[in-house]
């Protein structure tokens, strides 16, 4: 047990995992990020059970409430290397009053490789405001500077003009077609494979 706490602590310094604590706060007017509370499960539930995305996340079956309350109350979330995966709730804030307006993800989180995917979705009614744009900036420069990863992918699909848009504004590049790759509506349908390189710094620098 020893062993594996110090080698723990190793894996943390050498990856720089950081922990996620509940008031954590990216914020760029009038968007911020934050980690999930237990207030937000109404929206998660209504989110996650949107079956019109399911092709997209590859959800199978509905999410419970219990699901979620789970999530969120566990403990491994705090640790990004350790769940894989971080989200974060999108709030927007106008004339003092917070809502939230969605979710952004980084999923696959890799270690060795320090890689994530990233995803994000905008309640309808608040999109076509720059909203996204803002948030998928924040979460960007999250996985850079505080996870230390070198590199970001996500999927789009081919018809989906609007992400595509967003993603390639924020610096993605589309670097393959994954060809029949999602089945929707009674029909295979393409998919971007879209990447960002953290070309900023290094992990680690040579000292003089």
């Amino acid at each position: 047990m020893c062993f594996y706490k110090e080698m723990k602590k190793i894996f943390a310094k050498v990856f720089g995992i950081v922990e996620i604590c509940s008031m954590m706060s990216l914020q760029h007017p009038p968007i911020s990020l934050r980690s999930p509370e237990p207030a937000d499960v109404d929206f998660l539930f209504q989110l996650e059970n949107d079956h019109r995305l399911w092709h997209v996340t590859q959800t199978l079956v509905p999410f419970s409430r219990f699901d979620l309350e789970s999530y969120i109350l566990s403990t491994d979330k705090n640790n990004p290397f350790v769940a894989k995966q971080v989200r974060l709730m999108i709030e927007f804030e106008e004339n003092g009053n917070a809502e939230t307006i969605g979710a952004i993800d980084l999923f696959d989180l890799d270690a060795l490789n320090r890689r994530a995917g990233i995803g994000i979705v905008i309640a309808e009614e608040k999109r076509g405001r720059g909203f996204a744009g803002i948030a998928l900036s924040l979460c960007t420069g999250y996985a850079f500077d505080d996870l230390n990863l070198h590199q970001l992918f996500c999927n789009v699909e081919h018809d989906n003009l609007q992400s595509l848009e967003l993603f390639i504004n924020q610096g993605f590049d589309k670097i393959g077609l994954k060809r029949d790759w999602n089945w929707r509506n009674g029909k295979w349908e393409d998919e971007f494979l879209l990447q960002k390189i953290n070309n900023t710094k290094l992990l680690f620098k040579n000292k003089k």
